[in-house]
């Protein structure tokens, strides 16, 4: 028996030392945790039950057979964050570079299937130099193994994907797939292809982190959802947005007492949006002054900044929050921040987060280069996106809701359960000016008659009190009561049922 213990021994710590003190300081060296401790500082102390420690590669090609190292490059097993149940894989840098070999695939793709079992989010640590080669067409099997689970996966349970190192090629696929992608400043990167490959059939010359670094994919792709600094404080976040997200597609996101008042008033709010009404201001301010202790967990930031996502609680609840920003293009809707809201939305959608939308929306973004790329179908996917949507939805209009933006944003007419509106609201076709000059055409020339005819239009429509009337507005609310009604409107809702028709799955515009 003390032989057997002691072989188990000595196996383990095998395992726990990858491929090696060496590259263990290679790993440090480059300001990077080895793939055990980002678990350590991931999870609650002492929490995690380490799987399938043991498995190697069982590949003889290549001199393979030569090196057998335990854990075969990615460390499995659950634990929890918070208190809550958390399956993870960790990808090992140290060992073959993070390789996917047909062995690694299993690894992962019985924690997935597990993890599918008991109704737990996945969290996965990349850190891979992609296929293993040395393997072939079997490591290439693997990756689609991975991905099948990641589609089954969708909208059953949350799946979190945070780059640590490397991903590339067929690698970056599983990631795309997760809900969430965060990334590592200056230490990751995502790409299909890498430099040297762009350089020979494009002959750009372009760095890893010029082509897919955390800056390349947070700010101009929207691939990523946050970059952080480093490896620590990316797992702290982690952490942190972890207790927004419900355990899977049949339970809530967790409730958190606050001291905050459901009725409390906020009497800056009343004086937010400016008289002028193309004068910009900061929905980020009614966010922060409308949620619970002002905590705000916003998403993608830094990418099609004219709509704002992100999560946030009220009255310890878990909300999605979707606002446009009159910072931005004046909050136009466009093709980037279609896709990005739409996404939001539809993430809220499936694991039970009501959705507060925010509406400040002049329209949607005008010329050659939106209409080239699709904006009737990109825009159609938000359009889709509310429409399709169950959860509660309550919307709040601070001041511009025109043409077919007010219909896209969460109206009544997508089944918004409770639509508000701000006394300064504006809601109508078009904005005053354009309005007239196509309805008095015949007066171009005449500015005086022009004037009187936009005084007379926007006293006719620039108000909410045209849509209160059909029924469209559920009541115009004074600012500073913004969060006591949307508190007041989550609790009446919060048993609400609503199904959509059979089907297999909706056709939506992609």
């Amino acid at each position: 028996m003390k032989e057997i213990l002691e072989q188990l021994e000595k196996k383990r710590e095998a395992a726990r030392l990858g491929g090696g003190q060496r590259r263990i300081d290679a790993q440090h060296k480059k300001g990077k945790l080895t793939a055990r401790e980002r678990i350590e500082v991931l999870l609650d102390a002492d929490s995690f039950e380490e799987w399938d420690m043991f498995v190697e590669h069982r590949c003889t090609d290549f001199g393979m057979n030569d090196t057998q190292i335990p854990g075969d490059g990615v460390v499995i097993g659950y634990g929890t964050i918070n208190g809550r149940l958390v399956f993870v894989f960790s990808q090992d840098f140290t060992v073959f570079g993070g390789a996917l070999s047909e062995a690694h695939a299993e690894k992962i793709c019985k924690l997935m299937d597990q993890a599918m079992q008991v109704g737990a989010p996945v969290i996965g640590l990349n850190d891979s130099g992609g296929a293993r080669i040395q393997e072939g067409v079997a490591s290439l099997a693997g990756y689609a193994d991975v991905f099948q689970r990641n589609v089954m996966s969708s909208g059953v349970i949350p799946q979190i994907s945070m780059i640590m190192g490397p991903c590339a090629g067929g690698a970056v696929y599983s990631p795309a797939m997760t809900d969430f992608i965060f990334m590592v400043k200056d230490s990751s990167y995502m790409f299909v292809t890498g430099p040297d490959v762009v350089k020979t059939v494009t002959h750009e010359e372009v760095t890893a982190e010029e082509l897919g670094g955390a800056s390349t994919h947070t700010a101009k792709s929207g691939v990523a959802d946050l970059a952080f600094e480093n490896d620590v404080e990316a797992l702290l976040m982690l952490r942190r947005f972890f207790n927004y997200i419900p355990a899977n597609n049949r339970e809530k996101a967790p409730y958190r007492p606050t001291q905050d008042p459901a009725d409390r008033a906020d009497l800056s709010l009343d004086t937010l949006v400016p008289d002028n009404p193309n004068k910009p201001y900061d929905m980020k301010e009614l966010i922060v002054k409308t949620v619970d202790d002002g905590e705000f967990f916003e998403l993608q930031p830094d990418y099609a900044a004219n709509i704002i996502i992100g999560f946030a609680r009220m009255d310890g609840n878990v909300v999605g929050i979707v606002a446009n920003q009159p910072l931005v293009l004046a909050g136009c809707l466009d093709i980037k921040s279609g896709i990005k809201a739409a996404r939001f939305v539809r993430f809220c959608d499936a694991f039970n987060i009501p959705v507060i939308t925010f509406v400040d929306v002049p329209g949607f973004m005008p010329g050659t280069a939106q209409e080239y790329g699709g904006i009737i179908k990109h825009g159609a996917k938000l359009l889709y996106a509310f429409a399709e949507c169950t959860v509660p939805k309550i919307t709040v209009i601070t001041r511009k809701a025109y043409g077919g933006a007010y219909d896209v944003m969460s109206s009544k007419h997508l089944r918004g359960d409770v639509n508000l509106a701000w006394p300064n609201a504006e809601i109508a076709v078009m904005g005053a000016k354009g309005a007239v000059e196509i309805i008095f055409r015949q007066d171009k020339d005449d500015p005086e008659k022009l004037a009187a005819r936009e005084a007379e239009y926007k006293a006719r429509f620039a108000n909410p009190f045209v849509a209160g009337a059909r029924g469209f507005i559920d009541d115009v609310i004074q600012p500073h009561e913004t969060r006591k009604r949307i508190c007041r409107s989550l609790a009446m809702l919060k048993d609400k049922k609503l199904e959509n028709p059979w089907r297999k799955h909706g056709n939506i515009p992609l």
